[in-house]
């Protein structure tokens, strides 16, 4: 994974059911060519045999959904397409609220989310829920796009008080980066190229904004952080004494010759050099995947932190996080989890739930003492070994967890780590 990395966009979708979330991701690989001719013909077929007048895009997207409802496959659909500038990730997340866990399972690694809303209804519960999660996963662009624009007319009135109502309830929360757009998905107004329906907006279409929206400077690249996944000793007469630690950057910038930190050993050493599966690199930086080799003879094993000696993590036992429960079984103090933190692993106890938080209201519940299904609140947890974590917002990477069931090996929250 080289600089090509760096062209990449991850961005989740979100809406309410029927607010055309399907159409938009149809229109959007439809219009960008990435569908194969032989499922566009399948569509059409569909469309015609329905005695629809056009291409029922959304059809392109519901075979997906059809399989995801019966439990068969994953909860989240991972979508891919690319223009000439850009690549796309789209992590297409079910609106019903009982899926507020997948939401944020695609949200959690995105770049930028698209929260759908109809111009019929406007602003509804789920609309203020997903734009919460998205600011509490500190995904740093957030787009509006308020679809179905041709059912109100192209009304600029409508369009105004919606993207008005949502702005408002924006300034509560902590958003860096707020685009409002108005769309048709599926007649395509507002989503490849601007509209001449709606002359009065002047802002940039869908796709304009997705292949032009900076995202490399919302990477840390201050804060070096490798968390080792493997240890790589190849058992070869050539190289006997090799000796390599695999892993992604979760944040920094490492170069050959810097001087790094091992924890929890708390030895330091330097870089002896950086491989990629293409070879040899002067330079490593997130998302990239590579091996590092250190010039001292280290005890390093899975689960440890590379870091900087004058800018490493605090190694922590006592976290307060925020966390999304995620199971029908609530949580409860008392109860023992595994944690695990980017590739470490550990027991962890619940010590306290100090609030549910009502995302709609942002009020918080002090009298509540368990989470139940899809409920986000402040917890405190105690570790059995100390994990290396920063702030989540300071550090995605190393600032998110995830908590585990051991009975039954199911992941049942993920946590962001919070310091205030």
């Amino acid at each position: 994974m080289g600089t090509g990395s760096m062209d990449l966009l991850r961005f989740a979708t979100a809406g309410s059911v029927d607010d055309g979330k399907s159409t938009l991701i149809g229109r959007l690989l439809y219009d960008s060519k990435a569908i194969f001719s032989d499922q566009l013909a399948a569509v059409e077929a569909v469309s015609a045999a329905h005695g629809d007048d056009y291409v029922n895009l959304a059809l392109l997207t519901d075979g997906l959904r059809a399989e995801r409802e019966q439990g068969i496959t994953i909860d989240v659909a991972y979508r891919y397409f690319a223009t000439p500038r850009r690549k796309f990730v789209i992590a297409d997340t079910p609106g019903h609220l009982q899926y507020t866990r997948n939401m944020v399972t695609g949200a959690s690694t995105a770049d930028l989310a698209v929260v759908l809303v109809d111009a019929r209804k406007g602003l509804v519960e789920q609309s203020r829920r997903h734009a919460f999660i998205t600011t509490l996963l500190r995904v740093p662009h957030l787009v509006l796009a308020v679809n179905k624009m041709d059912l109100v007319g192209y009304s600029p009135e409508v369009f105004e008080r919606i993207a008005g109502d949502f702005t408002r309830f924006a300034d509560k929360l902590d958003i860096a980066d707020l685009v409002v757009v108005p769309i048709s998905a599926l007649h395509g107004d507002n989503i490849v190229s601007r509209s001449p329906n709606m002359p009065w907006y002047e802002g940039p279409s869908l796709l304009h904004h997705l292949e032009h929206v900076h995202v490399s400077s919302d990477r840390n690249l201050i804060d070096v952080r490798f968390p080792v996944q493997y240890v790589i000793r190849p058992q070869s007469v050539d190289h006997p004494d090799y000796r390599g630690y695999a892993g992604t950057v979760a944040s920094g910038v490492l170069k050959p010759g810097d001087e790094v930190m091992v924890l929890p050993s708390g030895f330091t050493t330097t870089i002896a050099g950086i491989e990629t599966a293409d070879g040899p690199v002067d330079e490593a930086f997130p998302p990239m995947a590579v091996t590092v080799r250190l010039a001292g003879d280290l005890d390093v094993s899975r689960g440890d932190m590379i870091a900087r000696p004058r800018n490493a993590p605090e190694p922590r036992q006592d976290l307060d996080a925020m966390v999304c429960w995620m199971t029908d079984t609530p949580l409860t103090t008392g109860r023992k989890l595994v944690i695990k933190h980017t590739t470490r692993t550990a027991r962890a106890l619940v010590k306290d739930i100090q609030y549910r938080l009502d995302v709609n209201t942002l009020h918080r519940d002090l009298a509540t003492s368990v989470l139940g299904l899809n409920d986000i609140g402040r917890v405190r947890l105690r570790t059995t070994a100390p994990v290396f974590a920063d702030p989540y917002r300071r550090n995605r990477a190393t600032g998110g967890f995830v908590l585990i069931d051991e009975a039954t090996n199911g992941t049942v929250a993920a946590g962001m780590i919070i310091d205030d």
